[in-house]
């Protein structure tokens, strides 16, 4: 047998064939945003199997997606990207300015991205995601 026994080809397609839909001008870029983050963190972080970890983050951006949202930047440890979904963030310390959240982390990544953007004169050419 071969594959045109199960699919002919001048068979009636089952679906009109019609070109995907453009996205609107604002969604151009997909559904994640990413913003800008600079500074040193020590993370104390949940992992999908409920073990916690502390790892010393070097981060870079904050990305903003569908239902999660990720703080992402350089594991000192392993020297690797790590991109750890803020939900699951247990406590964050920032060591240079002694700053200890527990509460409001995302809310707080937000504020300091946001910061940081402000300081910078709000001027940066968006990056890919």
């Amino acid at each position: 047998m071969e594959f045109r026994d199960f699919h002919p080809t001048n068979a009636p397609a089952s679906r009109a064939r019609r070109p995907a839909a453009q996205a609107p001008s604002g969604e151009a870029h997909g559904l994640w945003r990413t913003l800008p983050l600079e500074g040193a963190f020590e993370v104390v972080y949940e992992d999908a199997r409920g073990v916690w970890t502390t790892r010393i983050l070097d981060a870079r951006e904050l990305k903003l997606g569908p239902g999660r949202t990720l703080l992402g930047g350089t594991d000192r440890a392993h020297g690797l990207y790590r991109g750890l979904r803020a939900d699951r963030i247990r406590r964050l310390t920032e060591p240079a300015g002694g700053t200890r959240i527990e509460t409001g982390i995302l809310d707080w990544l937000l504020a300091r991205a946001d910061a940081q953007r402000r300081a910078r004169g709000g001027r940066q050419r968006p990056r890919a995601a």
